[in-house]
């Protein structure tokens, strides 16, 4: 009797949890609950752009990119409430280009089945694409460091993610976009993330044009510890990224987080072996960005190759995206951060393996799309030319439409783009925020170097100040102090670092 009881309250309780699992609508509790954890995993993306980024800079203009990153999230946050989403997605739009206002203010947004799928309401569909938009965003601001002013950056981001980002979302995901209407396969953004961001940064940097020749000569990451964690912080949430974008808890999300995986490992380790060839020495930097070139290639393919195809483009990104940094170089476009090399090839090296390696297996894991076709794995010999053509219309809207943006602000009096050269030369921190991401006195290598005699009795006001200011000048004209001790080392003695002359005149008596 007691086993039969327990047996229908087992029954009661596996019904009771079944239909906790379901709302109202019949969506699975599952799959709502792993798309909102995706989409705040993409959300955790920002911060490690910012850090990546600030890491990435010299120290007095590292705190303006974080600056940059966060307040261009909230731009974007209610550009898309406000009439991106709409933009982007609206279904009453047929034209194919970009979407109308019928979800002005996400209104009439709440749980009929997304556009993406019916697996989820289009209320956390909206949340989870406004997290997409978010990080393209932020990635794009790269392309201020060291001297572009924020003030018309903020106002630039809100225009663009008009005009740029909208079009482009639409173009591969609304269902009547022309590119989702083609047959496209760009699985979490190839196009409108990562060639959007990456393109529309290097044009962005040409409108800003080049930092000065001072800025340009020994420029190296300031905290590489802040490059290792932003890049981590930002393969952690790729894996919302991709993963969501499966849109449910399903086999195919598990696929596009294996292929994230094993691309970015594999992305990483050829960029830090070409590094060595020439350094002979194993840089974390490399390591960082080819880690995140594999990723930004797992984003539009993910969901559509096998797992050895992902392996193979790691290899491939690893070593394109390394050598695409010269690029810059030939074109003479002051790209600081590579947005160019890393973003838009990856994107490109992704979307054109989805040509050739899409399955029609990967893609049916989500047990909705069974009917797409894949690439050349299913003898889908066109598909290769579709991506192609794709590429070419994103890249070219990207830049055009980005750089008349740009152009447009800049003639605006008071909204111009870049800093003035005694700002960029004091450092965008100082300049434009006011607060430092390190404040800091900097000193010699050698104690003794700096270092004066101490005597007893001095009081505070009497000891000099350290050579050196936050923006790396030296300081030649520190208060003396008397002291009874011999300069040590050759130096002043009195907290000053030497002039040139004291320095030739000490190299002259050495030699």
């Amino acid at each position: 009797m007691a086993l039969h009881n327990n047996s229908a309250v087992s029954r009661e309780l596996v019904a009771r949890a079944t239909q906790f699992s379901r709302d109202n609508n019949g969506y699975g509790g599952g799959d709502i609950a792993f798309i909102v954890v995706s989409g705040i995993l993409v959300f955790f993306m920002v911060p490690g752009v910012a850090f990546l980024y600030s890491g990435l800079s010299r120290r007095k203009s590292a705190l303006s990119l974080v600056w940059a990153v966060t307040a261009s999230n909230a731009i974007v946050i209610f550009q898309w409430y406000f009439w991106g989403y709409s933009l982007a997605f609206s279904e009453t739009a047929t034209n194919g280009f970009i979407g109308n206002l019928r979800n002005f203010g996400l209104r009439k947004v709440l749980a009929d089945p997304s556009p993406g799928s019916p697996l989820i309401p289009e209320l956390l569909y909206s949340f989870y694409q406004m997290e997409f938009a978010c990080v393209t965003v932020a990635i794009l601001m790269g392309a201020l460091a060291e001297r572009g002013r924020v003030l018309p950056a903020m106002i630039f981001c809100f225009i663009w993610m008009t005009l740029v980002y909208c079009p482009l979302a639409c173009w591969a995901w609304a269902q009547n976009g022309w590119g989702f209407s083609w047959g496209v396969l760009d699985y979490a953004g190839g196009g409108p993330v990562e060639i959007g961001s990456g393109v529309s940064g290097i044009a962005y940097s040409w409108v800003l044009g080049r930092r000065s020749e001072r800025e340009l000569r020994n420029f190296r990451p300031h905290n590489v510890s802040l490059v290792c964690m932003g890049t981590f912080m930002l393969w952690f949430g790729w894996l919302g990224f991709n993963g969501g974008s499966a849109f449910g808890a399903n086999l195919r999300a598990v696929m596009a987080i294996w292929n994230s995986m094993i691309a970015a490992s594999m992305g990483g380790i050829v960029w830090c072996l070409l590094d060595y060839r020439i350094e002979r020495k194993f840089s974390m930097v490399g390591f960082c960005s080819g880690s995140i070139a594999g990723l930004v290639a797992a984003t539009p393919s993910s969901g559509y190759i096998p797992q050895w195809a992902s392996l193979i483009m790691g290899i491939v990104v690893g070593a394109i995206a390394n050598y695409a940094t010269k690029f810059k170089f030939l074109v003479r476009i002051d790209d600081a951060l590579d947005l160019y090399a890393e973003h838009a090839v990856g994107g490109v090296v992704g979307l054109l393996f989805n040509g050739l390696f899409a399955s029609s297996e990967i893609i049916a894991l989500d047990e909705v799309n069974t009917s797409t076709n894949g690439g050349w794995l299913d003898h889908n010999w066109k598909q290769l030319y579709i991506q192609f053509a794709y590429v070419c219309a994103t890249v070219g809207y990207s830049f055009v439409v980005t750089a008349l943006i740009a152009k447009a602000i800049d003639s605006i009096p008071t909204l111009h783009l870049r800093a003035s050269p005694e700002a960029e030369a004091l450092g965008m921190d100082d300049a434009e925020i006011g607060e430092f991401a390190n404040d800091y006195i900097e000193v010699r290598r050698d104690y003794l170097d700096w270092t004066p005699v101490y005597n007893k009795g001095d009081s505070d006001s009497e000891i000099p100040m350290a050579a050196g200011d936050r923006h790396a000048r030296p300081d030649v004209n520190g208060h003396a102090m008397p002291h009874d001790g011999p300069p040590q080392n050759g130096s002043a003695g009195n907290g000053t670092l030497p002039t040139i002359a004291e320095k030739n005149t000490e190299e002259a008596l050495a030699s």
